[in-house]
């Protein structure tokens, strides 16, 4: 039977300028308090969460549903209290001491063939880690997940992930958020970055909601649907 890949999400927030982050040691914060509970709903209704490794150095999160309620709430309907972690890696150069491994429920690492028996070494049993060839196979990747049961899958980033995904058309739904910040470095991460896209920068995608939260703007596109504009 053929496999049914998981709804991919993408979740992002950036500066007016279109940055992720500044060049500082410590992360910038663009939502507000409100949009990172939209985010940890988000996550609850997800059945997996993905972010690179670059992330996972720069930030060292623990990428958890924070609510009490909306664990007990995955419980109550069959589910893990917490969603599947996954991260993608090409070197293998994985701290095993890093917040991601240690916190949470199950976790997969995705790498290449000549990665993956290091990262195994690394990290022993606390993820599965699985290769999907020559190179990073995202695609390989969303066919595994659909083996795992997994239906739903919230990519968070960061910028290098963003464009593999986006870039190979595999996003069915962006989750954009933009902070009234402006970044001005010309070094400090962006969303994306630059890629052979799918399409002609003159198709516009089409925008499924648009609301504000707090000081932010919360806007929901549909990149495989094109604009009726």
């Amino acid at each position: 039977m053929p496999v049914t890949r998981p709804y991919v999400l993408l979740s992002v927030a950036t500066s007016i300028d279109g940055h992720i982050d500044d060049t500082s040691p410590s992360r910038l914060l663009l939502s507000n308090a409100e949009d990172f509970d939209r985010v940890d709903q988000v996550r609850a209704e997800s059945d997996a969460i993905l972010i690179g490794a670059g992330t996972m150095r720069a930030d060292n999160p623990r990428l958890l549903v924070n609510s009490e309620e909306r664990r007990a709430a995955r419980e109550a309907d069959g589910k893990p209290a917490y969603p599947l972690k996954v991260t993608i890696t090409e070197s293998g150069d994985l701290d095993p001491e890093l917040k991601f491994w240690h916190h949470g429920g199950e976790k997969v690492a995705y790498t290449t063939d000549e990665a993956a028996p290091k990262l195994r070494e690394r990290l022993t049993d606390l993820a599965d880690v699985v290769a999907t060839g020559p190179g990073l196979d995202l695609g390989a990747l969303l066919d595994d997940l659909g083996r795992r049961g997994i239906r739903r899958l919230m990519v968070e980033g960061g910028g290098h992930v963003h464009t593999a995904f986006l870039s190979q058309d595999l996003v069915d739904e962006v989750h954009l958020v933009v902070a009234p910040l402006v970044v001005g470095e010309a070094d400090a991460p962006r969303f994306l970055r630059a890629a052979g896209y799918p399409w002609a920068s003159s198709r516009r995608m089409k925008l499924a909601e648009a609301r504000p939260i707090g000081d932010v703007v919360f806007m929901r596109y549909l990149p495989k649907e094109e604009s009726d504009a």
